[in-house]
């Protein structure tokens, strides 16, 4: 998953060689989830076709002010669709038409009406890109509110090698990230989440494990990204999955694994939520091969796992630690005494009294516990759960 997921992204291509990289453009962007309008200059059917950019992504390419049935394209309502406007390649002659307010052809028409952010990746030979002219209209450009994305350096078509060719596109996309994310109330947070079960090995072929999916943590993981946080989470067995930008996900099976995946990590961390329903014991002994059935009974001796979230919390110093609490019975009052003793700065309540709460639901319903507050919350999806969580936690640390 990317920021881009959802955003409506217009691509302006002008007549350069390089034009041929908005293909790989446009299947990025769609790769990316994002919606997809390109715009020609005339010059750029040159060097890219209309329907190799129309098939990619999946809409019509203008390159003039009217079809072919001479309908008026209507460049005013194209630049309000627009989330981001990109033009790449941006020529020296289109650089300097855009500082100019020229408008006689449609791109320019477009990125004059545009009222989002946009985004300029020059191409151009080594001469023209050092020429002042050039600088003096990327500066004013600049000037003017737009992103300048750095040209690279390398062999030029004209057989020179320097600075003047556009970014490859896996760059810009890169730089179109960078820059929604930084725009986000959580950019630059780093948060840990822990999520699932942990199986604690009997056997090589049985465990002590419960019914967590992992579901609750990875919506979590999910809110946090979509605010622009960078996400470690710390995944116990789970079918669960998810790809995006900022996220690494560290799998592992047992609590001390967990704990120590967390203590590697913690001291870097802004943020950390302990979801995970990590088993309080596990076996003394670990047989090496299937324990075979022998008996009517079998008696296992079972060891305390180490506590991951009271550790936590008995080394925070700058960190906000939030923990979760599964309770059946006297909810509240045993919450409390969690938040206390591993030093918490809110917990995180749901009963299984509860109808649709719990392990393996797709719903959950939870209270926020402070030292100096409780909040609670009707039932609702664990997607929009998780939205209540970060607000609280948004609200704690902002």
């Amino acid at each position: 998953m990317s920021f881009l997921k959802d955003k409506n992204i217009l691509l302006g291509v002008s007549g350069g060689i390089a034009a041929y990289k908005s293909i790989y453009l446009v299947r990025l962007f769609i790769k990316a989830e994002a919606n997809v309008r390109v715009i020609l200059t005339p010059d750029a059917e040159a060097f890219v076709t209309p329907l190799s950019l129309s098939t990619l992504s999946k809409n019509p390419v203008i390159s003039s002010f009217y079809d072919e049935e001479k309908t008026w394209y209507n460049h005013v309502k194209l630049g309000e669709w627009a989330d981001y406007m990109l033009i790449a390649p941006a020529t020296a002659n289109t650089l300097s038409k855009m500082v100019a307010g020229h408008s006689n052809n449609f791109l320019l028409t477009t990125y004059l009406s545009a009222k989002c952010p946009v985004f300029i990746a020059p191409a151009m030979d080594l001469d023209m890109y050092k020429h002042q002219s050039t600088q003096k209209n990327l500066n004013e450009l600049r000037q003017f509110g737009n992103e300048i994305i750095p040209v690279g350096s390398g062999d030029l078509a004209s057989g020179l090698s320097g600075e003047g060719r556009m970014a490859e596109p896996e760059e810009i996309l890169s730089y179109l990230e960078d820059y929604i994310a930084e725009g986000l109330i959580l950019a630059n947070k780093q948060f840990l989440i822990t999520a699932g079960p942990t199986y604690e090995p009997i056997d090589p072929v049985r465990f002590i494990g419960n019914h967590s999916s992992g579901r609750m943590g990875m919506e979590i993981a999910k809110e946090a990204l979509s605010l622009g946080a960078k996400v470690h989470l710390v995944l116990g067995p789970s079918a669960l999955d998810h790809q995006h930008t900022n996220l690494q996900i560290t799998r592992v099976q047992t609590a001390q694994q967990m704990l120590q995946v967390c203590l590697d990590n913690f001291e870097h961390t802004d943020v950390t939520i302990a979801t995970a329903a990590v088993s309080d014991y596990r076996p003394a002994e670990v047989a090496s091969q299937k324990i075979k059935k022998k008996s009517d009974t079998l008696s296992l001796e079972l060891v305390k796992n180490p506590d991951v979230l009271k550790t936590l919390g008995a080394q925070k110093s700058k960190q906000f630690l939030v923990g979760f609490a599964l309770e059946t019975e006297n909810e509240a009052e045993n919450a409390l005494i969690k938040l206390n003793n591993k030093n918490l700065d809110f917990i995180v309540l749901n009963s299984m009294n509860n109808k649709g709460a719990g392990f393996q639901h797709e719903t959950n319903k939870i209270s926020i516990l402070a030292a100096d507050y409780k909040k609670e919350f009707e039932l609702k999806s664990k997607a929009d759960v998780a939205k209540d969580i970060l607000a609280e936690i948004v609200e704690r640390i902002t």
